[in-house]
Protein backbone atom coordinates (compact mmCIF):
# COMPACT_ATOMS: atom_id res chain seq x y z
CA UNK A 1 0.00 0.00 0.00
CA UNK A 2 1.40 3.38 -1.03
CA UNK A 3 1.90 6.11 1.55
CA UNK A 4 -0.04 9.33 1.45
CA UNK A 5 2.95 11.39 0.33
CA UNK A 6 3.75 8.92 -2.45
CA UNK A 7 0.18 9.27 -3.72
CA UNK A 8 0.25 13.04 -3.25
CA UNK A 9 3.36 13.38 -5.43
CA UNK A 10 2.10 10.89 -8.04
CA UNK A 11 4.45 8.10 -6.99
CA UNK A 12 1.76 5.57 -6.05
CA UNK A 13 1.31 4.03 -9.48
CA UNK A 14 0.03 4.90 -12.90
CA UNK A 15 -3.67 4.47 -12.13
CA UNK A 16 -3.48 6.45 -8.87
CA UNK A 17 -1.71 9.29 -10.68
CA UNK A 18 -4.41 9.36 -13.36
CA UNK A 19 -7.15 9.44 -10.75
CA UNK A 20 -5.43 12.26 -8.84
CA UNK A 21 -4.97 14.38 -11.97
CA UNK A 22 -8.52 13.72 -13.13
CA UNK A 23 -9.93 14.52 -9.69
CA UNK A 24 -7.93 17.76 -9.50
CA UNK A 25 -9.14 18.93 -12.91
CA UNK A 26 -12.71 17.91 -12.08
CA UNK A 27 -12.47 19.79 -8.77
CA UNK A 28 -11.22 22.91 -10.53
CA UNK A 29 -14.07 22.75 -13.03
CA UNK A 30 -16.65 22.09 -10.32
CA UNK A 31 -15.42 24.89 -8.06
CA UNK A 32 -15.18 27.56 -10.75
CA UNK A 33 -18.36 26.49 -12.53
CA UNK A 34 -20.40 26.29 -9.34
CA UNK A 35 -19.28 29.80 -8.36
CA UNK A 36 -21.56 31.44 -10.90
CA UNK A 37 -24.63 29.58 -9.64
CA UNK A 38 -23.60 30.44 -6.07
CA UNK A 39 -23.23 34.15 -6.95
CA UNK A 40 -26.54 33.97 -8.84
CA UNK A 41 -28.11 32.48 -5.68
CA UNK A 42 -29.04 29.30 -7.53
CA UNK A 43 -26.84 26.79 -5.78
CA UNK A 44 -29.67 24.26 -5.44
CA UNK A 45 -29.92 23.99 -9.22
CA UNK A 46 -26.86 21.74 -9.05
CA UNK A 47 -28.82 19.41 -6.75
CA UNK A 48 -31.62 19.13 -9.31
CA UNK A 49 -29.11 18.49 -12.09
CA UNK A 50 -27.35 15.76 -10.11
CA UNK A 51 -30.54 13.89 -9.27
CA UNK A 52 -31.79 14.25 -12.84
CA UNK A 53 -28.80 12.25 -14.13
CA UNK A 54 -29.91 8.97 -12.52
CA UNK A 55 -32.74 8.17 -14.99
CA UNK A 56 -30.27 8.75 -17.82
CA UNK A 57 -27.89 6.16 -16.38
CA UNK A 58 -30.70 3.59 -16.22
CA UNK A 59 -32.10 4.38 -19.66
CA UNK A 60 -28.65 4.33 -21.26
CA UNK A 61 -27.91 0.94 -19.69
CA UNK A 62 -31.19 -0.52 -20.94
CA UNK A 63 -30.64 0.92 -24.43
CA UNK A 64 -27.09 -0.44 -24.70
CA UNK A 65 -28.16 -3.88 -23.49
CA UNK A 66 -31.02 -3.87 -26.01
CA UNK A 67 -28.47 -3.33 -28.80
CA UNK A 68 -26.29 -6.20 -27.62
CA UNK A 69 -23.74 -4.40 -25.43
CA UNK A 70 -22.87 -5.06 -21.81
CA UNK A 71 -24.47 -1.74 -20.77
CA UNK A 72 -21.54 -0.36 -18.78
CA UNK A 73 -19.78 1.76 -21.38
CA UNK A 74 -18.86 4.98 -19.58
CA UNK A 75 -19.39 7.15 -22.66
CA UNK A 76 -22.87 5.73 -23.19
CA UNK A 77 -23.83 6.14 -19.56
CA UNK A 78 -22.54 9.71 -19.50
CA UNK A 79 -24.47 10.59 -22.66
CA UNK A 80 -27.64 9.18 -21.14
CA UNK A 81 -27.15 11.06 -17.90
CA UNK A 82 -26.42 14.28 -19.83
CA UNK A 83 -29.69 13.92 -21.76
CA UNK A 84 -31.89 13.55 -18.68
CA UNK A 85 -29.91 16.20 -16.76
CA UNK A 86 -30.56 18.68 -19.57
CA UNK A 87 -34.23 17.66 -19.54
CA UNK A 88 -34.31 18.36 -15.80
CA UNK A 89 -32.74 21.80 -16.32
CA UNK A 90 -35.27 22.69 -18.98
CA UNK A 91 -38.08 21.47 -16.74
CA UNK A 92 -36.94 23.72 -13.89
CA UNK A 93 -36.50 26.67 -16.23
CA UNK A 94 -39.92 26.13 -17.84
CA UNK A 95 -41.74 25.85 -14.52
CA UNK A 96 -40.13 29.03 -13.20
CA UNK A 97 -41.00 31.01 -16.35
CA UNK A 98 -44.45 29.63 -17.17
CA UNK A 99 -45.98 28.86 -13.78
CA UNK A 100 -46.32 30.62 -10.45
CA UNK A 101 -44.00 28.17 -8.72
CA UNK A 102 -40.92 29.60 -7.06
CA UNK A 103 -37.54 28.31 -8.14
CA UNK A 104 -36.93 26.26 -4.99
CA UNK A 105 -40.31 24.55 -5.40
CA UNK A 106 -39.54 23.74 -9.04
CA UNK A 107 -36.12 22.36 -8.09
CA UNK A 108 -37.65 20.19 -5.35
CA UNK A 109 -40.25 18.80 -7.72
CA UNK A 110 -37.74 18.01 -10.47
CA UNK A 111 -35.09 16.38 -8.31
CA UNK A 112 -37.59 14.21 -6.42
CA UNK A 113 -39.43 13.05 -9.55
CA UNK A 114 -36.30 12.37 -11.57
CA UNK A 115 -34.57 10.61 -8.70
CA UNK A 116 -37.66 8.48 -8.15
CA UNK A 117 -37.70 7.49 -11.82
CA UNK A 118 -34.01 6.63 -11.62
CA UNK A 119 -34.48 4.39 -8.59
CA UNK A 120 -37.33 2.57 -10.37
CA UNK A 121 -35.15 2.05 -13.44
CA UNK A 122 -32.28 0.68 -11.34
CA UNK A 123 -34.71 -1.73 -9.70
CA UNK A 124 -35.86 -2.88 -13.14
CA UNK A 125 -32.25 -3.31 -14.23
CA UNK A 126 -31.49 -5.51 -11.22
CA UNK A 127 -34.14 -7.94 -12.46
CA UNK A 128 -32.81 -8.10 -16.04
CA UNK A 129 -31.18 -11.32 -17.16
CA UNK A 130 -29.04 -9.59 -19.76
CA UNK A 131 -26.13 -7.22 -19.35
CA UNK A 132 -23.78 -6.77 -16.44
CA UNK A 133 -25.47 -4.34 -14.11
CA UNK A 134 -22.91 -4.75 -11.31
CA UNK A 135 -21.23 -1.44 -10.65
CA UNK A 136 -24.10 0.89 -11.57
CA UNK A 137 -24.55 1.74 -7.89
CA UNK A 138 -21.10 3.36 -8.07
CA UNK A 139 -22.75 6.26 -9.90
CA UNK A 140 -24.51 7.17 -6.64
CA UNK A 141 -21.40 7.60 -4.46
CA UNK A 142 -18.60 7.31 -7.01
CA UNK A 143 -15.81 4.75 -7.32
CA UNK A 144 -12.34 4.67 -8.84
CA UNK A 145 -11.57 1.04 -8.14
CA UNK A 146 -12.55 -0.10 -11.61
CA UNK A 147 -11.53 3.06 -13.45
CA UNK A 148 -9.74 2.44 -16.73
CA UNK A 149 -7.25 4.63 -18.54
CA UNK A 150 -9.86 5.81 -21.04
CA UNK A 151 -12.23 6.68 -18.18
CA UNK A 152 -9.61 8.91 -16.53
CA UNK A 153 -8.79 10.54 -19.87
CA UNK A 154 -12.48 11.19 -20.51
CA UNK A 155 -12.90 12.84 -17.10
CA UNK A 156 -9.75 14.93 -17.56
CA UNK A 157 -10.68 16.06 -21.07
CA UNK A 158 -14.24 16.90 -20.02
CA UNK A 159 -12.97 18.93 -17.09
CA UNK A 160 -10.52 20.80 -19.33
CA UNK A 161 -13.29 21.69 -21.78
CA UNK A 162 -15.49 22.97 -18.95
CA UNK A 163 -12.66 25.16 -17.62
CA UNK A 164 -12.07 26.56 -21.12
CA UNK A 165 -15.77 27.37 -21.48
CA UNK A 166 -15.78 29.10 -18.09
CA UNK A 167 -12.83 31.24 -19.17
CA UNK A 168 -14.59 32.29 -22.38
CA UNK A 169 -17.95 33.06 -20.74
CA UNK A 170 -16.70 34.48 -17.45
CA UNK A 171 -17.62 38.12 -18.16
CA UNK A 172 -21.28 37.73 -19.24
CA UNK A 173 -21.86 35.11 -16.54
CA UNK A 174 -20.42 37.41 -13.86
CA UNK A 175 -22.58 40.29 -15.10
CA UNK A 176 -25.74 38.18 -15.07
CA UNK A 177 -24.89 36.70 -11.67
CA UNK A 178 -24.81 40.13 -10.02
CA UNK A 179 -27.26 42.30 -11.96
CA UNK A 180 -29.49 40.57 -14.55
CA UNK A 181 -31.40 43.79 -15.27
CA UNK A 182 -28.22 45.72 -16.05
CA UNK A 183 -26.96 42.81 -18.16
CA UNK A 184 -30.18 42.84 -20.16
CA UNK A 185 -29.84 46.60 -20.65
CA UNK A 186 -26.33 46.02 -22.00
CA UNK A 187 -27.73 43.62 -24.59
CA UNK A 188 -26.82 40.36 -22.86
CA UNK A 189 -29.32 37.54 -23.38
CA UNK A 190 -29.90 36.69 -19.72
CA UNK A 191 -31.85 33.49 -20.42
CA UNK A 192 -29.11 32.09 -22.64
CA UNK A 193 -26.42 32.97 -20.11
CA UNK A 194 -28.45 31.31 -17.34
CA UNK A 195 -28.77 28.19 -19.48
CA UNK A 196 -25.03 28.32 -20.18
CA UNK A 197 -24.32 28.46 -16.42
CA UNK A 198 -26.58 25.50 -15.78
CA UNK A 199 -25.15 23.69 -18.79
CA UNK A 200 -21.63 23.98 -17.38
CA UNK A 201 -22.87 22.66 -14.04
CA UNK A 202 -24.56 19.81 -15.89
CA UNK A 203 -21.31 19.01 -17.70
CA UNK A 204 -19.37 18.93 -14.42
CA UNK A 205 -22.04 16.74 -12.86
CA UNK A 206 -22.00 14.27 -15.73
CA UNK A 207 -18.24 13.90 -15.97
CA UNK A 208 -17.97 13.61 -12.18
CA UNK A 209 -20.46 10.76 -11.85
CA UNK A 210 -17.85 8.02 -12.05
CA UNK A 211 -15.43 9.71 -9.68
CA UNK A 212 -17.61 11.38 -7.04
CA UNK A 213 -21.14 10.17 -7.73
CA UNK A 214 -24.34 12.07 -8.37
CA UNK A 215 -25.06 12.63 -4.68
CA UNK A 216 -21.65 13.99 -3.68
CA UNK A 217 -20.94 16.01 -6.85
CA UNK A 218 -23.36 18.61 -5.45
CA UNK A 219 -20.92 19.20 -2.60
CA UNK A 220 -18.07 19.82 -5.06
CA UNK A 221 -20.19 22.40 -6.87
CA UNK A 222 -21.20 24.29 -3.71
CA UNK A 223 -18.53 23.91 -1.00
CA UNK A 224 -15.51 25.40 -2.90
CA UNK A 225 -17.40 28.58 -3.96
CA UNK A 226 -18.74 29.07 -0.43
CA UNK A 227 -15.22 28.60 0.92
CA UNK A 228 -13.72 31.01 -1.62
CA UNK A 229 -16.22 33.69 -0.60
CA UNK A 230 -14.48 33.92 2.78
CA UNK A 231 -11.24 34.96 1.06
CA UNK A 232 -12.26 37.63 -1.42
CA UNK A 233 -14.83 40.32 -2.20
CA UNK A 234 -14.18 40.26 -5.97
CA UNK A 235 -16.29 37.97 -8.14
CA UNK A 236 -13.51 36.98 -10.54
CA UNK A 237 -11.18 36.17 -7.66
CA UNK A 238 -13.89 34.06 -5.99
CA UNK A 239 -14.32 32.04 -9.20
CA UNK A 240 -10.65 31.12 -9.55
CA UNK A 241 -10.02 30.65 -5.83
CA UNK A 242 -12.99 28.27 -5.78
CA UNK A 243 -11.42 26.40 -8.69
CA UNK A 244 -8.11 26.09 -6.85
CA UNK A 245 -9.84 24.91 -3.68
CA UNK A 246 -11.79 22.33 -5.68
CA UNK A 247 -8.58 21.14 -7.36
CA UNK A 248 -6.80 20.83 -4.00
CA UNK A 249 -9.76 18.89 -2.60
CA UNK A 250 -9.74 16.50 -5.55
CA UNK A 251 -5.97 16.02 -5.50
CA UNK A 252 -5.62 15.51 -1.73
CA UNK A 253 -8.78 13.40 -1.53
CA UNK A 254 -7.58 11.12 -4.31
CA UNK A 255 -4.19 10.80 -2.59
CA UNK A 256 -5.83 9.88 0.72
CA UNK A 257 -8.02 7.33 -1.02
CA UNK A 258 -5.02 5.80 -2.82
CA UNK A 259 -3.11 5.48 0.46
CA UNK A 260 -6.10 3.74 2.09
CA UNK A 261 -7.73 1.59 -0.62
CA UNK A 262 -10.64 0.61 1.62
CA UNK A 263 -11.78 4.27 1.72
CA UNK A 264 -14.06 5.51 -1.10
CA UNK A 265 -12.64 8.32 -3.20
CA UNK A 266 -15.73 10.50 -3.60
CA UNK A 267 -16.61 10.89 0.09
CA UNK A 268 -12.95 11.51 0.96
CA UNK A 269 -12.76 14.32 -1.62
CA UNK A 270 -15.89 15.91 -0.20
CA UNK A 271 -14.54 15.63 3.36
CA UNK A 272 -11.32 17.37 2.31
CA UNK A 273 -13.40 20.17 0.76
CA UNK A 274 -15.42 20.37 3.99
CA UNK A 275 -12.19 20.63 6.02
CA UNK A 276 -11.02 23.54 3.85
CA UNK A 277 -14.41 25.18 4.37
CA UNK A 278 -14.18 24.78 8.16
CA UNK A 279 -10.64 26.22 8.21
CA UNK A 280 -11.75 29.21 6.10
CA UNK A 281 -14.83 29.74 8.24
CA UNK A 282 -12.64 30.02 11.32
CA UNK A 283 -9.44 31.64 10.10
CA UNK A 284 -10.10 33.64 6.90
CA UNK A 285 -8.43 37.05 7.40
CA UNK A 286 -11.39 39.30 6.59
CA UNK A 287 -14.60 37.26 6.95
CA UNK A 288 -13.60 34.41 9.25
CA UNK A 289 -14.97 33.90 12.74
CA UNK A 290 -11.63 34.69 14.41
CA UNK A 291 -11.18 37.89 12.37
CA UNK A 292 -14.75 38.95 13.17
CA UNK A 293 -14.22 38.40 16.88
CA UNK A 294 -10.94 40.34 16.83
CA UNK A 295 -12.52 43.19 14.87
CA UNK A 296 -15.44 43.35 17.29
CA UNK A 297 -13.13 43.41 20.28
CA UNK A 298 -11.02 46.12 18.64
CA UNK A 299 -14.11 48.23 17.97
CA UNK A 300 -15.30 47.71 21.55
CA UNK A 301 -11.88 48.79 22.87
CA UNK A 302 -11.92 51.93 20.70
CA UNK A 303 -15.40 52.87 21.94
CA UNK A 304 -14.44 52.37 25.58
CA UNK A 305 -11.21 54.35 25.08
CA UNK A 306 -13.05 57.28 23.51
CA UNK A 307 -15.78 57.35 26.13
CA UNK A 308 -13.18 57.13 28.87
CA UNK A 309 -11.22 60.06 27.46
CA UNK A 310 -14.42 62.11 27.15
CA UNK A 311 -15.09 61.36 30.82
CA UNK A 312 -11.56 62.50 31.72
CA UNK A 313 -12.02 65.73 29.76
CA UNK A 314 -15.19 66.45 31.77
CA UNK A 315 -13.59 65.40 35.07
CA UNK A 316 -16.21 62.68 35.47
CA UNK A 317 -15.49 59.48 37.41
CA UNK A 318 -14.99 56.27 35.40
CA UNK A 319 -16.66 53.17 36.82
CA UNK A 320 -16.56 50.71 33.92
CA UNK A 321 -13.81 48.11 34.58
CA UNK A 322 -12.97 47.62 30.89
CA UNK A 323 -12.62 51.36 30.28
CA UNK A 324 -10.37 51.73 33.31
CA UNK A 325 -8.28 48.76 32.23
CA UNK A 326 -7.79 50.12 28.70
CA UNK A 327 -6.85 53.62 29.83
CA UNK A 328 -4.49 52.30 32.50
CA UNK A 329 -2.82 49.89 30.10
CA UNK A 330 -2.17 52.68 27.60
CA UNK A 331 -0.77 54.99 30.30
CA UNK A 332 -3.59 57.51 29.96
CA UNK A 333 -4.81 57.13 33.52
CA UNK A 334 -3.26 56.14 36.84
CA UNK A 335 -4.73 53.24 38.85
CA UNK A 336 -6.34 55.74 41.23
CA UNK A 337 -8.38 57.24 38.34
CA UNK A 338 -6.33 60.41 37.84
CA UNK A 339 -5.40 61.27 34.25
CA UNK A 340 -1.73 61.35 33.32
CA UNK A 341 -0.19 64.16 31.30
CA UNK A 342 -0.54 62.09 28.15
CA UNK A 343 -4.12 61.23 29.11
CA UNK A 344 -5.04 64.90 29.55
CA UNK A 345 -3.65 65.72 26.09
CA UNK A 346 -5.54 62.79 24.51
CA UNK A 347 -8.71 63.77 26.40
CA UNK A 348 -8.45 67.36 25.14
CA UNK A 349 -8.06 66.15 21.58
CA UNK A 350 -11.08 63.83 21.83
CA UNK A 351 -13.15 66.63 23.39
CA UNK A 352 -12.16 68.98 20.56
CA UNK A 353 -13.13 66.36 17.95
CA UNK A 354 -16.45 65.75 19.70
CA UNK A 355 -17.18 69.47 19.65
CA UNK A 356 -16.40 69.64 15.95
CA UNK A 357 -18.82 66.79 15.30
CA UNK A 358 -21.53 68.63 17.23
CA UNK A 359 -20.96 71.68 15.02
CA UNK A 360 -21.15 69.51 11.90
CA UNK A 361 -24.44 68.01 13.12
CA UNK A 362 -25.86 71.48 13.70
CA UNK A 363 -24.84 72.51 10.19
CA UNK A 364 -26.47 69.41 8.77
CA UNK A 365 -29.69 70.06 10.70
CA UNK A 366 -29.75 73.68 9.54
CA UNK A 367 -29.29 72.63 5.92
CA UNK A 368 -31.95 69.93 6.24
CA UNK A 369 -34.50 72.43 7.60
CA UNK A 370 -33.91 75.18 5.02
CA UNK A 371 -33.01 72.99 2.07
CA UNK A 372 -29.69 74.81 1.59
CA UNK A 373 -27.48 77.38 3.27
CA UNK A 374 -27.58 80.39 0.96
CA UNK A 375 -25.32 82.65 3.02
CA UNK A 376 -28.10 85.22 3.67
CA UNK A 377 -27.79 84.66 7.41
CA UNK A 378 -24.34 85.75 8.62
CA UNK A 379 -22.37 82.80 9.87
CA UNK A 380 -21.49 84.76 12.97
CA UNK A 381 -25.17 84.63 13.95
CA UNK A 382 -25.26 80.86 13.68
CA UNK A 383 -21.99 79.89 15.40
CA UNK A 384 -19.83 81.43 18.06
CA UNK A 385 -16.35 82.83 17.22
CA UNK A 386 -14.74 79.92 19.08
CA UNK A 387 -16.76 77.43 17.02
CA UNK A 388 -15.84 79.18 13.79
CA UNK A 389 -12.15 79.14 14.69
CA UNK A 390 -12.26 75.57 15.96
CA UNK A 391 -14.06 74.13 12.96
CA UNK A 392 -12.40 76.48 10.45
CA UNK A 393 -15.80 77.18 8.89
CA UNK A 394 -15.64 78.45 5.32
CA UNK A 395 -19.15 78.54 3.85
CA UNK A 396 -19.62 80.24 0.49
CA UNK A 397 -21.46 83.52 0.85
CA UNK A 398 -22.85 84.11 -2.62
CA UNK A 399 -24.00 80.62 -3.58
CA UNK A 400 -25.85 77.69 -1.99
CA UNK A 401 -24.07 74.67 -0.56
Amino acid sequence: MASFFDALFLQAGYNAALVALGAALLGFAAGSGGSFLFLRKRALVSDAVAHATLPGVGLAFIAMVSFGGDGRSLIGLLLGSAATAWAGLLAVEWMVRRTRLSEDAAIGAVLSVFFGIGVVLLTVIQGMDRGRQAGLEDFLLGSTAGMLFQDAVLIACGGALVVAAIWLLRRPMTLVAFDPAFAAARGVNVRRVDLAMMGLVMAVTVIGLKLVGLILIVAMLIIPPVTARFWSERAETVVWVAGVLGAVSGWVGAALSASAPAMPTGPIIVLVAAALFAASLLFAPARGVAATILARRGFQARVHRRQGLLALSRAEPIHDPLTKRILTREGLMRPDGVATEEGRAAAAKVARDEHRWSIARRMHQDTALTGRYDGLTPIEQVFTPDEIAMFDLQIPRARGV
